[in-house]
């Protein structure tokens, strides 16, 4: 099978040749600035990479190393806006299309990450919301040259197209507009405020995402959307509040994106969403990632009883084992995910979200191997 054949019939739910590989085919599935560059070294790979996502530090992989690596995706994104300049701040930080002020933050060999320092709606009403600098999602930068990348990718390669337009979060950009704090309170006591901003952020993003396919949609296999709700014991809210809140809002977007494109949609939440899994795959979705074990069931479970509905696309630990494992456990991990998400198609194989400073390329490079030695189907292991 060719890479693309391969993601598609995963997706399917049927069994390819062998389980497909995403290693740098998305903004959550990709390598950290540091962890690359060690990786390029390590490989002997001459060059310097862009960011794939400035806000999260990952690296645009080299193609050589995505080669080495058999990741089976390849990343399609918007691009920066034509009509926008972000606005002076402190050093150190930035502001991003939105308003939000981000903060550089170091974590000594764990890297440095992004932080918000300033959330442009704490303090907002209602009636704010109609004064607030939104940003454009019609400004040509975001697809300048996107068809003809789109087309090539398609066209010039074998490889699952993943694509993302930038505007596809609603949760968790109103998370970082507002104040996670502020955002849980509004949830039970503004709901009209919650409203109001989820209507906004719903206009913004069916505005920028149709643009966005209507230069894409033809080619790609794949559209990734993000929107965490989760912590590493369960859920934000209650069940009934998700329902109540936010998955109306959650199914409008995902009609939309399903009637502009045949692309499989791939949803990202970290933390353990178990119970918001049969929601999603009401509402149209296609794939969860990351698949975040140290939080989640175990994995046979999971594969049980959500296999016939659900893509698991993920599942080897960022968490424990890929930063502090040994080669030897970091090929007992991935024998594991394979033996039990992989039955039957329906996997993808990936470090739970990207692969962090602190993974040693020789880790990397005994996931790939192993996904490589025990993928094959059917699967024997």
């Amino acid at each position: 099978m060719t890479s693309r054949e391969r993601v598609v019939a995963a997706l399917n739910h049927r069994e390819p040749d062998r389980v497909p590989v995403d290693i740098g085919g998305g903004g959550s599935t990709s390598i950290s600035i540091e962890s690359n560059e060690r990786l390029m070294r390590h490989l002997g790979v001459e060059g310097r990479c862009a960011e794939l996502s400035k806000l999260f530090r990952v690296a645009a992989l080299d193609e050589r190393v995505m080669q080495r690596l058999g990741s089976d995706c390849r990343p399609l994104r918007a691009q920066s806006p034509r009509h926008w300049t972000p606005p002076p701040s402190e050093p150190g930080t930035m502001v991003d299309i939105w308003g939000v002020t981000w903060k550089l933050q170091s974590f000594g060999e764990s890297g440095c990450y992004w932080e918000i320092a300033r959330s442009p709606l704490a303090d907002a009403s209602v009636a704010d919301l109609d004064h607030y600098s939104w940003p454009d999602p019609l400004d040509p930068g975001f697809t300048a040259g996107l068809r003809a990348e789109a087309e090539s990718l398609f066209t010039n390669t074998e490889y699952a197209i993943e694509a993302s337009s930038g505007f596809s979060s609603f949760w968790e950009l109103a998370c970082n507009l507002r104040g996670l704090e502020q955002m849980l309170m509004d949830l039970l006591l503004n709901r009209r405020f919650v409203e109001a901003l989820m209507e906004k952020v719903l206009e913004i993003n069916l505005a920028g995402t149709e643009r966005f396919l209507q230069e894409a949609g033809p080619y790609i296999q794949i559209y990734r959307t993000a929107d965490d709700l989760a912590t590493q014991s369960g859920l934000l809210m209650s069940l009934e509040m998700y329902r109540s809140r936010l998955k109306p809002y959650h199914r409008k977007y995902s009609d939309f994106v399903k009637s502009h494109t045949s692309a499989a949609i791939l949803y990202h939440s970290c933390g353990n969403m178990t119970n918001l899994i049969d929601d999603l795959a009401e509402i149209g979705v296609d794939a969860i990632n990351p698949v975040q074990v140290s939080a989640m069931a175990e994995t046979a479970k999971l594969k049980s009883q959500f296999g016939d509905k659900i893509t698991f696309w993920g599942g080897i630990d960022t968490q424990h084992v890929l930063p502090h494992g040994s080669v030897d456990e970091v090929t007992a991990e991935v024998r594991k995910r394979i033996q039990d998400l992989a039955p039957g198609g329906g996997f993808v194989l990936s470090a739970v979200h990207s692969i962090q400073a602190d993974v040693p390329p020789e880790n990397i490079l005994a996931m790939a191997e192993a996904a490589q030695r025990y993928g094959s189907y059917p699967i024997s292991i």
